[in-house]
């Protein structure tokens, strides 16, 4: 019998170690206490691209929480999973795939993170790409979904369960920002294009911009004091519903309610 052609299409497969860096301190520290008590501790770096560094990272940083976690990093270019084969060992495996998430004996992940992959598609196909994968996900999984720049200094992801999105999460290296706003290039493809006048994610960004603008007398405090003042006002009485604390704000990072931002939302 013929194979299926894998679900997807292939990417630029543009990749840098340390990358997703700020997507996996983050999901180590929402996700760790799941991942610490699933069935199986199986993760997918889906669309890992060229080279398999991503993959590498975050089975490292997912064994920090969780001794036996293991990654499969899935490419539907299969020139990618033959390069990435030298890198097997225990624990990291590679396989030909798309968003299927083709795994041995049916097995359900505990996490997909699809980090860079949806960019090229169109809008009207993220609720399907979304729908599939989360299919695939162990009941208490997670799939992060989201983009990045190259080095990985600005970064936007959404979270969502196997009942669908929870959360965005925006993360920043704090001393290259000069705006909140400037995360806006990094959107997902769910709300990229929805950054325009009368959408939720523009008055959000509107309200960031406005809110570090009155925070910069902090400035002389350093950049992570003046954002975590700023995120601190966003969610203060009447404000944005923030689902984190200072102790994620320091990281510059701050997550949001998904329904807060959702296309069409306002």
């Amino acid at each position: 019998m013929r194979a299926r052609r894998p679900v997807g299409e292939v990417t630029r497969g543009t990749t840098n170690p340390n990358r997703l860096r700020r997507m996996d301190r983050w999901i180590v520290a929402a996700h760790g206490a799941a991942l610490r008590r699933a069935e199986d501790p199986l993760a997918v770096d889906l669309g890992y691209g060229a080279a398999p560094w991503t993959a590498l990272e975050l089975m490292r940083r997912l064994r920090a929480v969780r001794g036996d976690a293991e990654v499969v990093g899935i490419e539907i270019d299969p020139a990618r999973v033959e390069a990435a084969a030298r890198y097997t060992r225990e624990g990291l495996s590679f396989a030909h795939g798309g968003f299927e998430v083709p795994l041995p004996g049916d097995r359900r992940p505990a996490l997909i993170r699809a980090a860079n992959v949806l960019r090229q598609y169109d809008e009207t196909r993220v609720a399907e790409v979304w729908d599939r994968l989360r299919s695939r996900l162990a009941p208490d999984g997670l799939l992060v979904e989201g983009t990045c720049d190259e080095i990985g200094r600005r970064h936007v992801w959404v979270a969502i369960g196997p009942e669908g999105p929870r959360t965005v999460t925006f993360a920043t290296r704090l001393g290259s920002l000069e705006r909140p706003s400037d995360l806006a290039e990094r959107l997902p493809k769910v709300l990229i294009h929805r950054n325009v006048p009368g959408e939720p994610v523009h008055a959000f960004l509107t309200d960031f911009d406005r809110a570090w603008a009155a925070a910069a007398p902090f400035a002389s405090l350093g950049a992570r004091q003046r954002w975590i003042r700023t995120v601190g006002s966003l969610a203060g009485p009447g404000g944005w519903p923030v689902t984190d604390t200072a102790a994620r704000w320091r990281q510059g990072e701050v997550t949001v309610r998904w329904e807060a931002l959702a296309p069409g939302s306002g």
